[in-house]
This record gives C-alpha cells, structure tokens and sequence, in this order.
C-alpha cells in the first residue's frame, strides 16, 4: 500500500524537480518572450524607450544643433546621439522596473513563485529582455541619428563596438533600477530615477562640449559615467580617445553591477515571496 505524500513533500519534491540548471535556459528563453511582449503592448514602455528619445533627438538637433556644430568644430550629433541612446536605455529601464512593480502589487511574482518553473528565471529572464530591449531602442536611436546626418566615420568594427557601450551600460543601470525597484514604491522610483538621469542628461558632453561648462562644473562632467559612455562612443563614430573612456565606462558599470546585482537578487526573491 502506497502512502500519499503530504503537500509540503509534494512541494519539495516539484521544487527540487524544478531547480535543476538544465531547465533554467528554456525557461529564461520562455519568460524573456513573455516581457518582450508585455513590455511592447504597453504604451508607457514604447513611449519612454523609443519615442521620447527620439523625439528630444530631433528636438535638440533642430534648435541647438547648430550653435553646438559651431561652438565645438564638428557636428552635435556625435554628441547628441549617443547621449540620447542613453537616455533612452535609462527611460527604458524605469518604465520596465514600473512593469516589475505592478506584477508585485498583483501577486503575479508570487504566482510564479510556486510554480514548477526554475527560481532564477525570472531575474534572469529581465536582464536578458533589458539587454534585448536596449539593443532594439539603440538601434532606432541610431537609425534617427543616420536620417538626421550621424555618420560612422570609424568603419563598420567600430560601428559594431559602439552598441556595446549602451549595452553595457544599460544593463548596470537596469541592475540598480531592479535593485531600487524591489525595495521602493513606484512613485519614488519614477520620481528619483527620472531626476538622476535629467540632470546627467544635461551635465555631460553629449549636450554641450566641456569647455562650456562653468569651472566649478567641469570635474563633476568629466568624470561622470554617462559622460565616459559618450566619450567612447565618439572616439569609435567620429574619432578620438577610446580606450580611457571605454576602460572608465567599464570600471562604472563593473562597480555598479558588483554593489547592486545581490540586493536586486535578495529584494527580488523577497518581492516574489510576499
């Protein structure tokens, strides 16, 4: 005669069923599908990742583009373009980490919770959708940038490297937004997110070059991270210094995901228990 296991061995036995890193792939792959979706059905996404930066390029390009041309001895677009793929990977970010609160207000996190799926999935499922989702909007970015005259001067190797500076960057950015997310009410999030990046919007190269600054404001330009970011992708579009940039743009992002990637994980896990 055979015994019925109990729910909580029952549990236990689908959990550890589940959790074997043979599954973890197809079902990254499964969920990664499932935010892409999502995320393109909803406006606020397609909105903040693609529209608005592509409307402040235009923007920008059309009532500042030539004063900067002239100030700084060749076009504002080499600046302007890659400062507006990022803005885009940074907006981008906020409205998924918006995405990511709603589903914990909803219960959806906890539902998955207890389902036969790997645990990492889900985490893991958002960064590889972030790093798709960054890809596709720079792409756009860039597209826009090429319509409005953006040209890559450094040869098709520098053009393919060039993406993977946003990459890299919105990936740390995203680390700290899913961090800040899980842990923190949706108003505040927007609110704080939205006013960080405002300002290194316009405190970096990308907007004016360093010389037009006031004295007191050069260091904090030079050596913030969004500004190393456009620095390197400059030098491999137009030409000029690319390795410093890209080594400081490196050791931001390295450092940014270090502090951030195990409280994204702890407040992850924990939003998807509660």
């Amino acid at each position: 005669m055979t015994s019925t296991p109990t729910p909580a061995v029952a549990v236990s036995r689908v959990s550890g069923e589940t959790e074997n890193w043979r599954l973890l792939l197809p079902q990254t792959m499964i969920q990664t599908q499932r935010l892409l979706v999502r995320w393109w059905r909803d406006p606020l996404t397609v909105i903040q990742s693609v529209v608005y930066p592509a409307l402040l390029l235009i923007m920008l390009n059309t009532i500042l583009g030539r004063q900067i041309s002239s100030f700084a001895g060749s076009s504002s677009l080499y600046g302007s373009v890659p400062m507006v793929a990022l803005v885009g990977v940074m907006s981008g970010s906020v409205a998924g980490a918006v995405t990511l609160g709603r589903e914990r207000d909803q219960g959806l996190l906890a539902r998955f919770w207890v389902l036969p799926v790997h645990r990492a999935s889900g985490l893991a499922a958002r960064i590889v959708a972030e790093g798709v989702r960054i890809l596709l909007c720079t792409l756009v970015i860039f597209a826009v940038g090429v319509a409005l005259g953006f040209r890559f001067e450094q040869g098709a190797a520098a053009g393919f490297a060039l993406f993977g500076v946003p990459l890299l960057f919105g990936l740390a950015f995203a680390t700290v937004v899913i961090a800040v997310a899980v842990f923190s009410a949706k108003a505040v999030l927007v609110e704080a997110v939205s006013l960080g990046s405002s300002l290194m919007m316009f405190f970096c190269t990308g907007f004016v070059p360093l010389i037009a600054y006031p004295a007191w404001a050069r260091p904090i330009v030079e050596h913030q991270p969004m500004t190393y970011a456009i620095d390197a992708m400059r030098g491999l579009s137009l030409g000029g210094p690319v390795r410093a940039p890209l080594l400081a743009t490196i050791a931001w992002s390295v450092a940014a995901i270090v502090v951030f990637a195990i409280p994204a994980v702890i407040g992850y896990r924990r939003a998807s228990r509660t």
